[in-house]
């Protein structure tokens, strides 16, 4: 009876133990993380007519690193989580029969204000962070559109901001006419 008393009481524990593991969690690759903010190209003459840009090259202020992107409809950009603004360079080189490399390269700079939310995606995710544009207005534009000190010309002609929640990259945020 002892040895029987015993027994249970080890399966008892056994169990108890199995019990309170918890599964590994694996972050599906589905599972949707922290979103980039999608901007769409536009002919400036025609708003609905979607413009590919040529040869799109964009960086961020202050990097070496360029991506170059190709000929586009549209591009995805991140957005940084520890901090209120980001601002991305966005180089167009058009072609040009008079240069010797066949492009005129131009750029323009994004500058994109915001304000984070992190939101809870799962135990093995950890959390996303949701942005929101603040307000475009007359005096304080939104985002910011610049060029490169001493350049007077601007390949960007304006924006369009469609959605002020950046929670998907499923539509486009922000059109951009050139």
């Amino acid at each position: 009876m002892k040895r029987l008393i015993g027994s249970l009481a080890l399966l008892l524990v056994i169990c108890c133990y199995l019990a309170g593991c918890e599964k590994d969690d694996i972050c599906a690759e589905s599972t949707p993380t922290t979103p980039r903010i999608v901007l769409g190209f536009f002919s400036r003459t025609n708003h609905s007519e979607v413009k590919p840009v040529i040869r799109l090259e964009v960086f961020t202020e202050g990097s070496p690193d360029t991506i170059h992107l190709g000929t586009i409809p549209e591009v995805s950009l991140p957005l940084r989580v520890d901090a209120t603004s980001t601002k991305w360079a966005l180089t167009y080189n058009r072609i040009d029969g008079s240069t010797s490399t066949g492009f005129d390269p131009d750029t323009d700079y994004l500058e994109f204000k915001y304000t984070t939310r992190e939101e809870y995606v799962s135990r093995a995710c950890g959390y996303k962070v949701l942005f929101t544009l603040e307000d475009n207005t007359d005096l304080l534009p939104n985002p910011v559109l610049s060029d490169v000190p001493g350049d007077n010309h601007l390949w960007i002609e304006s924006t369009e901001v469609l959605t002020t929640n950046i929670e998907n990259e499923e539509d486009i945020h922000i059109k951009v006419y050139y």
